[in-house]
């Protein structure tokens, strides 16, 4: 099975479905919810969590943190340590990039802002909600991502096959 290709598949998955929620409840936040606004920051958000997702080994990282804390794994334990190590790796990243682009056009618009109670304010609730959709959808993600990858290892013998 390549493991590899399992994990960029959910590093898509879960960097568009982050990506969607957090330019969501972003420009609902803001109080000046737009069509476009809401795409350029969706769009903006999902090339940094796919930058994210392809060069930082996000699953790696998350499983030897829970192992290293003596977790077994797939226990409730773990998931949440995992889910909080995925948290931490994307949301203050996207989050930064999003209240920063926010910020740029508030200037470009003439219209005041405050940077630093906008930021905090974002990542707050961002890590609550990157940690929930973590948490709920990463062994969904993990089941659609591992449907059609085939064990590595040699073909199984002609009588050990089922169909038969």
């Amino acid at each position: 099975m390549n493991m590899k290709r399992v994990g960029r598949k959910m590093s898509v998955m879960m960097g568009i479905t982050m990506s969607f929620c957090m330019s969501l409840i972003g420009n609902l936040m803001s109080g000046h919810f737009s069509v476009p606004g809401f795409l350029i920051s969706f769009l903006i958000s999902v090339a940094i969590s796919l930058v994210i997702g392809f060069f930082v080994p996000v699953g790696s990282i998350a499983k030897g943190a829970s192992s290293r804390c003596g977790l077994e794994r797939g226990s409730t334990g773990a998931r949440v340590l995992e889910s909080l190590v995925m948290d931490f790796i994307f949301t203050p990243v996207m989050t930064l990039s999003m209240v920063s682009y926010a910020y740029m056009m508030s200037k470009k618009h003439d219209v005041e802002m405050n940077f630093l109670p906008a930021l905090l304010t974002s990542l707050g609730i961002g890590l609550v909600v990157g940690f929930i959709l973590a948490f709920l959808l990463t062994p969904v993600y993990l089941k659609i991502a591992m449907k059609g990858e085939v064990p590595s290892g040699p073909p199984p013998h002609a009588g050990d096959r089922e169909d038969e």
